[in-house]
């Protein structure tokens, strides 16, 4: 047998990747995986906010662990 994608590509059944609430629907899982990359990309973003702004108004001199 080859590489596991070649035969994902025989059997797209197969895959797990392409069950969304336990049925088969690639496309639907597709459109799950970009949804939730999108999420992830915003959450990211949100994330370097956060943090530009703790650092923004942090004291100078703070170790910024939030320990003594």
């Amino acid at each position: 047998m080859g590489e596991w994608s070649e035969y994902f590509e025989d059997f797209p059944e197969e895959n797990p990747a392409d069950y969304v609430d336990n049925r088969f629907n690639p496309k639907g899982a597709k459109a799950l995986r970009v949804a939730d990359a999108k999420v992830a990309d915003e959450q990211a973003k949100l994330n370097a906010e956060i943090a530009s702004i703790i650092k923004k108004h942090r004291k100078p001199g703070s170790s910024g662990s939030g320990g003594k």
